[in-house]
């Protein structure tokens, strides 16, 4: 029989993790996501079909593959309880990516503040997908403080949610779908029957994350009464079904207008407005949206992490109250 953990496991690893990414942000090196990005872009070249079913055998090959990979790693180290944590520390870190989003939204607002909208369009590609050169100074600020509000449910609140549900494999199959869906999901001709089962996926994933992460923004931030208001009334309007209530939440709590027009490469986009009546996005927003995905991201952790711990914690409890042979056949 195993021993007991004697540390937290994956409440533990969870913490290491989140504290690693903020120390450290993504690896600079052999990044396990830029490697899983390789290899679902092999595997797309192999199958790919003008067809939905073609594209939903990529998604369970590629993030099935990665909850898999997850699975038995974590199977491989479960007899050690500091190599757990430290597996699910090493994971945690791999698929966050707050510091990283923080970076490059403050190095776009620095940008923007120093007058340099040249220097703001060059840098936008590293956090969205939107033609830069479409984008005046206002319009690149608007798209930094969106990116940051459904960035914070990608890249941070719903990874640790899944962390928490299922550990190492649900947080490797989390980034898995979220980044079939960045690199497929869109609705370009060439992927829109294609993407259409990693972009549902994704859909499906992402929910608990951005519940928490909508319920969090209007909780930590500076408006909750004017966050929640525009919540209720806007994130229903968003396209996207996780998006919006992110979205929403980020734009009531910082008292800006979010959505409208979104130009991509070779589409323009009219979303409706969320947050009518609040003032346009102004450069000195980023940081605000920043700090708030800051403290949205630690309660997400407390929570998530806390969660998980008192699970085990009862887990444990009730399997010591067991009386001998309980649960095992016999006359």
């Amino acid at each position: 029989m195993p021993a007991e953990h004697p540390v937290p496991g994956p409440a533990g690893g969870a913490v290491l993790g989140f504290l690693c990414d903020l120390a450290l942000g993504d690896p600079s090196r052999g990044h396990p996501v830029a490697a899983f990005g390789r290899f679902a872009a092999a595997a797309e070249r192999l199958l790919w079909r003008d067809h939905r079913a073609a594209g939903a055998l990529h998604t369970a090959l590629c993030a099935g593959g990665a909850a898999a990979a997850g699975a038995a790693a974590a199977r491989a180290v479960r007899r050690s309880p500091a190599a757990s944590t430290a597996l699910t520390a090493a994971a945690t870190w791999a698929v966050l990516g707050g510091t990283s989003l923080g970076r490059e939204a403050r190095a776009i607002g620095a940008a923007l503040a120093a007058g340099d909208v040249g220097a703001a369009r060059r840098r936008l590609p590293h956090l969205c997908g939107r033609d830069p050169e479409a984008l005046d100074e206002q319009q690149i600020a608007r798209a930094v403080v969106e990116s940051v509000a459904e960035n914070t449910s990608d890249a941070v609140v719903g990874a640790l949610v899944w962390g928490a549900v299922a550990g190492v494999p649900g947080l490797a199959g989390f980034r898995a779908v979220n980044t079939l869906d960045a690199m497929v999901g869109h609705k370009s001709p060439r992927l829109r029957r294609f993407g259409w089962a990693a972009a549902r996926l994704d859909d499906v994933a992402g929910f608990p994350g951005s519940r928490l992460t909508a319920a969090l923004a209007v909780a930590a931030g500076p408006d909750p009464r004017g966050a929640w208001r525009v919540l209720r009334r806007d994130a229903g309007r968003h396209p996207s079904p996780n998006a919006g209530p992110v979205e929403a939440a980020f734009a009531g709590a910082l008292g800006v207008r979010l959505g409208g027009t979104l130009a991509y490469a070779g589409r323009t986009e009219h979303r409706p407005v969320l947050g009518g009546g609040n003032r346009p996005v102004t450069p000195a927003d980023i940081e605000r949206a920043v700090r708030l995905s800051r403290r949205v991201g630690a309660l997400a952790l407390l929570v998530c992490a806390g969660s998980r711990l008192a699970y085990d914690t009862l887990r444990r409890a009730g399997t010591h109250g067991r009386p001998p042979g309980a649960g095992k056949g016999g006359a």
